[in-house]
């Protein structure tokens, strides 16, 4: 049997024709007119600036009540940090003079006898720097230090 002889059957629609195709605009319903969102923003505005000046002068105390207390704690801060500073210099000569006291000659804070600083008088602070401060630490810590002071 060939295809060419069989009739063909076209799809067509429906007697009667395809119901309609909704298209209309379904507006959403409105709850508040425009004038009325107008009179809800401001009054919502007013209220706002109302509490902003009222609480206002009690955010002023608060400010300098906050940076007077950082003025009157930041020498004790500064003071603190820097009797750490001198108390690490000390435990790295104590180290050092523990691990050099087998070695003939060796003076703490010199090279074999001969001063570091020659021009320098007697007792004048030399800062280290971070790896002869670390010297005694964990490279962590070292890192650690390095890094925030980089970053910050």
């Amino acid at each position: 049997m060939s295809f060419a002889s069989t009739a063909r059957r076209q799809d067509m629609p429906p007697p009667g024709g395809y119901k309609p195709i909704f298209y209309k605009r379904n507006p959403a319903k409105t709850y508040f007119s425009g004038y009325t969102w107008i009179a809800i923003y401001f009054g919502v505005t007013a209220v706002g600036v109302f509490a902003h000046y009222m609480n206002w002068k009690k955010v002023l105390r608060d400010d300098l009540e906050r940076r007077s207390g950082n003025f009157a704690i930041f020498p004790l801060l500064l003071a603190e940090r820097d009797r750490e500073y001198l108390k690490q210099l000390r435990r790295n000569r104590d180290e050092e003079a523990d691990l050099m006291k087998n070695v003939e000659g060796w003076e703490v804070g010199t090279w074999y006898g001969e001063p570091l600083y020659k021009t320098l008088p007697k007792g004048t602070l030399v800062e280290p720097t971070y790896w002869d401060y670390y010297v005694h630490a964990s490279s962590k810590d070292y890192i650690k230090r390095a890094y925030l002071c980089l970053w910050s």
